[in-house]
């Protein structure tokens, strides 16, 4: 993809943005024969028309994308894709002057309309026009953005044949030895060792070793700690999922995928904090070791845990990265994982839910999910619905039954692993695109990221 700007000192073309009710007048301060070829053929300026412009030769002198009305522009984002999808090759820039956040919109966008995932198959032609950085975006923090969501992309795309655990973990040491961070890696029975029960319970039963992959970096500021839910293909286990539920399973290590990008845009900007990633890596597999319905677990923290399905492996090896994460008292301690269907079944597939008891962490995230066009929505901790998780043999149940509020009985079953952190927030996030939507393509989607990477400055006090 191309994941850098255009050099500012090339040559260029400029590429208008224009509404609908500004159509008119734009139009009239055209040279004539770019008028007069929009003219003639039908241009409106509806959301997503590109046109380019000729001068009298039938040379190529701009260019202009219809951004429709304010109605049309709010049914979806990143609109300006179509642009860097539809042009002819060449450098452009924006000739339309816009607020500041809606110019990072529009040059994330074009960044992101150049991601492909061409691992197994060449899949069509990779943009060829290149956009200069426009005024007043910092380009070095757009391109960190769109190559951590490359990244973040890459690894959910991937089949899970050629992504588990070692991958997983050879993802992080590569983002380690990139940029200096350390890694320790804990793996099968050492986990026991460890005190980490619940991810070797989970993981036990496949032949690709289960771990808990251990990332930090920066030696002062703020501690931030990434908790990323690993499941690198979940089958059910022995409570196996039927086969139109398996087929997605290789992006159930979408959490761990989307710290990996977070960590990365942090790093990458030098942020003054102390991070720390941790990523339980597990594949939930069938075997005569599988941990089994009814068995009663042990955790990190000493809470009892009740398998009432064993499909609900996720927040198992969740909870004991959060217990070893709260230990050291982070600042911020943030959980990403593709935890529930009932999130999708609440939101869909494009919206993220998060839960957090701190109020200003909560206003943070939304001023950061608007600016950073990165929708998230907040869910509550509904203590009312404690009892739900409480199965009366063990300290909590994973799987309450009755189907009703399970992404909420989900947060409230890891909020149970935290105590220490000043702020904690968990997203439950579905980390794919079902459809082709600009700069989205079908596949693999970091979410709640960007969010926080714009909210996380104000949260933490960083300069």
């Amino acid at each position: 993809m191309h994941a850098r700007f255009a050099d500012p000192s090339a040559p260029s073309l400029p590429l208008h943005l224009v509404e609908t009710s500004g159509l008119d007048a734009w139009l009239a301060a055209l040279p004539p024969p770019a008028r007069s070829w929009l003219t003639a053929t039908g241009f409106e300026a509806a959301l997503g028309d590109v046109r380019v412009l000729p001068d009298e030769r039938g040379g190529l002198v701009g260019a202009a994308m219809g951004m429709g009305d304010a109605a049309a522009r709010a049914r979806g984002r990143f609109h300006v894709a179509k642009a860097a999808a539809a042009l002819p090759g060449g450098v452009y820039h924006l000739a339309t002057d816009l607020p500041p956040e809606d110019a990072a919109e529009a040059a994330l966008a074009w960044l992101l309309a150049g991601y492909r995932f061409d691992r197994y198959r060449k899949s069509g032609r990779a943009p060829s026009a290149r956009l200069k950085a426009p005024e007043g975006i910092d380009p070095r923090r757009i391109e960190a953005i769109a190559e951590a969501e490359a990244l973040t992309r890459d690894l959910i795309n991937t089949p899970a044949a050629d992504l588990g655990p070692d991958e997983l973990e050879a993802a992080a040491a590569g983002l380690a030895e990139r940029f200096g961070a350390a890694l320790a890696v804990t793996r099968g029975d050492g986990l026991l060792a460890a005190n980490l029960p619940l991810i070797h319970a989970v993981g036990r039963a496949s032949p690709r070793a289960p771990r808990l992959i251990d990332l930090r970096w920066g030696g002062a500021g703020p501690r931030l700690t990434l908790v990323g839910k690993g499941v690198c293909f979940d089958t059910g286990g022995l409570d196996l999922k039927p086969a139109s539920s398996m087929g997605l399973m290789k992006k159930d290590m979408g959490g761990a995928a989307t710290v990996l990008g977070l960590a990365q845009m942090i790093i990458a900007q030098a942020w003054p904090v102390r991070l720390r990633v941790l990523i339980p890596a597990v594949e939930n597999a069938v075997a005569g070791n599988a941990f089994r319905p009814q068995d009663i677990l042990t955790s990190r923290k000493g809470l009892t845990v009740e398998v009432n399905n064993t499909d609900a492996e996720g927040r198992l090896v969740m909870a004991d990265a959060l217990a070893l994460a709260d230990e050291d008292g982070p600042e911020l301690l943030v959980a990403m994982a593709t935890l529930t269907g009932a999130a999708r079944v609440a939101l869909g597939p494009d919206l993220a839910p998060y839960y957090t008891d701190d109020d200003g962490l909560a206003r943070a995230l939304e001023a950061g999910a608007r600016a950073a066009r990165d929708p998230v929505w907040r869910m509550p901790f509904w203590a009312p619905y404690e009892a739900l998780i409480e199965p009366g043999i063990a300290d909590l149940d994973n799987a309450p039954s009755g189907g009703m509020a399970g992404s909420i009985t989900a947060a409230l079953f890891l909020r149970r692993f935290v105590a220490a952190a000043r702020a904690f927030v968990h997203f439950d996030i579905y980390a794919w695109s079902p459809t082709d939507a600009p700069a989205r393509p079908k596949g693999g989607l970091g979410q709640g990221a960007r969010a926080l990477f714009e909210a996380l400055p104000r949260v933490l006090g960083l300069p």
